[in-house]
């Protein structure tokens, strides 16, 4: 993005945030390169928005805040390190603007944001549900973090909904929880049938409080974003992804 590097949240509106970590995946890895790749990528990105006619780096001081020093051998010291990092960035104010990384970072990322202001909306665009219990006998991996964050009552689960959702599941029962709580789930289904208008007007119901945005990339199908770790057929195309978004 041919942006500056500022460690120093305080001066910063909206800092880009690296978490080089995939200790919590359960299939591929390789999650963890994810934020060299943005960053060698977004040296394709332009200033102005022509869909939201808007120039960003214009309006709001934007910077690189570089990485999170995560451990590669333990996902408690790695969410530990998460958590503390984008604490300092909310503390001061400033909008941290994650990737990584898998999605088991998302739940540090929710601890640090309900710090600041309380059980937040979210906005969860994904391939899976990430809401059951445990895998391999433990409570953190990437299959868990939407699950942990309502029971922590980091997020509001009915201020919470679930874009692309599609794919096999482990037992019919994968949605009670939903149901318990109160979490709206658009199926890829939906969007194929209803249309990005609908899907766009159910968002709306979020707004004038705060939100959280979380987008794993396995949303989009893989015959458009192959590298992700856990491919699921008949997701989201490039155009509706970044329409959605």
């Amino acid at each position: 993005m041919r942006l500056p590097h500022v460690r120093e949240a305080a001066r910063l509106d909206v800092a880009l945030v690296g978490i080089p970590y995939d200790g919590g995946t359960s299939y591929r890895p390789g999650a963890r390169y994810g934020p060299r790749a943005i960053r060698d990528q977004s040296s394709l990105i332009r200033p102005w928005h022509p869909v939201l006619k808007v120039a960003p780096f214009a309006e709001l001081r934007v910077a690189d805040y570089g990485d999170v020093d995560v451990s590669p051998v333990s996902i408690e010291r790695a969410m530990a390190a998460v958590e503390q990092e984008i604490g300092g960035i909310v503390a001061h104010g400033a909008t941290p603007l994650a990737v990584g990384g898998d999605h088991s970072v998302t739940l540090p990322i929710l601890r640090a944001v309900a710090k600041r202001y309380g059980p937040v909306g979210l906005v969860h665009f994904d391939a899976h549900p990430d809401t059951w219990d445990e895998y391999f006998g433990s409570k953190y991996f990437h299959g868990t973090p939407i699950r942990r964050a309502v029971e922590e009552q980091l997020i509001d689960p009915r201020r919470t909904i679930q874009v692309g959702i599609r794919g096999p599941l482990y037992s019919a029962e994968d949605f009670d929880f939903h149901a318990r709580h109160g979490l709206e789930v658009i199926r890829i289904e939906e969007v194929r049938e209803r249309g990005l208008p609908w899907v766009a007007s159910r968002l709306t119901r979020l707004a004038g409080r705060p939100v959280y945005c979380s987008f794993d990339i396995d949303a989009v199908d893989p015959a458009y974003a192959p590298g992700t770790g856990t491919p699921e057929v008949g997701g989201l195309t490039s155009y509706e992804a970044l329409a959605l978004v």
